[in-house]
């Protein structure tokens, strides 16, 4: 048996976001600024000479499912991301089983689903021996995701998945372009202290509120199409300040993004979020805006050094939750995985627990306890 995993980083996005969303990438050109963070989604797979049937185990959420065949890969709501991605790599020599776990909630703001398909998409490629560049595996997963099974959205999630880092990605209609940034590392270390990233506990479909944003977009809105090509241009404008390690400069471009992000759509932004953002806002934040789509998840904000304490007491009065994170710079990662027995069950038993002290059960803690998790 053949047992293989993979991670991909989740990101965070600071500006540009919308723009890396067709047809306005095609039409006008996109750029984005975002960083990947030490939230990982996994992919792990175990791999048989078989008849081609497919086993998927949500971890987190105890889902599991069997597909004997190809014509089994129906999108119906059930793990559509994955059929999506067994549809592209299935084989009918071989019998697999793959488990899934991420560190982040779903429709939270983070590229969660993006991120699970280039975590699935490397594990494959690495399974399947095949030779892909960073930019291929992107482009890749991209396809997998938006074209074949039609999930609304845009590119930045998976490149930012496959390159890791912080990067400043440009789209247009014909290349994805991928620009690392080299940045001080006490430049890094006072950007990593300076921001919060706050759990707001909302969760969303991005896919209705892009569908607007893109409705809008084609139908030539103004206020939709101003409000895209000043999130672009706050793009490079906060890519200059970071490079510079001008960050409260930095930090004020990170509420003019949100404020632009929300002339996307009405659906971006709602009562409860506003809530959240205008406390940390009176606390002392300079800035802040939601990390994905809008209408809800993870809330990155941008503190002034002396009044953190007092931010992270507002959007916590608020309802809302501190989530530590350090920034991570590497991609994609696939490796294999060796186990001492040879074999790994496909249902394995729990360990043994010890009595407590106290009487009752006692044991090692659950490694996942306390985690966000998303299964596509």
């Amino acid at each position: 048996m053949e047992i293989l995993r993979a991670k991909a980083p989740l990101r965070i996005s600071f500006a540009g976001g919308g723009t890396d969303v067709s047809p306005y990438p095609e039409e006008r050109g996109g750029a984005v600024l975002n960083a990947t963070i030490d939230k990982f989604a996994y992919a792990t797979l175990l791999a048989r000479s078989g008849s081609g049937s497919a086993k998927v185990h949500s971890l987190d959420f105890d889902v599991d499912a069997e597909y004997q065949a190809p014509q089994d890969f129906v999108f119906n709501g059930e793990l559509d991301l994955v059929k999506a991605v067994l549809r592209h790599f299935h084989r009918s020599d071989a019998e697999i089983e793959i488990f899934l776990h991420s560190d982040a909630p779903p429709r939270t703001g983070l590229g969660s689903s993006s991120t699970m398909t280039v975590a699935l998409t490397g594990l494959f490629q690495r399974y399947l021996r095949i030779p892909l560049t960073s930019y291929e595996l992107a482009e890749m997963a991209y396809r997998i995701e938006r074209v074949e099974l039609g999930d609304p959205g845009g590119r930045q999630d998976q490149y930012a998945a496959a390159f890791g880092g912080f990067n400043f990605i440009e789209f247009s209609a014909g290349a994805t372009v991928v620009n690392p940034l080299r940045i001080d590392p006490e430049v890094l270390n006072e950007l990593a202290y300076r921001l919060m990233l706050c759990y707001t506990g909302i969760t969303r479909y991005s896919g209705q509120i892009i569908e607007s944003q893109t409705a809008a977009y084609r139908n030539r809105q103004a206020g939709t199409v101003e409000a895209l090509d000043a999130t672009k241009a706050l793009a490079f404008d906060m890519k200059k300040e970071l490079l510079t390690g001008n960050l409260d400069a930095m930090g004020h471009l990170l509420h003019d993004s949100w404020e632009a992000k929300k002339r996307f759509t009405e659906a971006v932004s709602t009562p409860g979020i506003d809530h959240f953002y205008e406390a940390a806002r009176a606390a002392g934040a300079l800035g802040g805006k939601l990390t994905g789509a809008g209408g809800g998840g993870y809330l990155l904000l941008f503190c002034d050094f002396r009044r953190r304490q007092e931010v992270a007491k507002a959007v916590t009065r608020a309802g809302g939750r501190i989530v530590d994170f350090a920034f991570c710079p590497e991609g994609v990662q696939s490796w294999a995985v060796r186990s001492v027995e040879g074999e790994w069950p496909s249902a394995p038993a729990p360990p043994p627990r010890a009595p407590s002290a106290a009487g009752g059960s006692g044991g090692p803690p659950d490694p996942f306890a306390g985690k966000q998790s998303i299964n596509p």
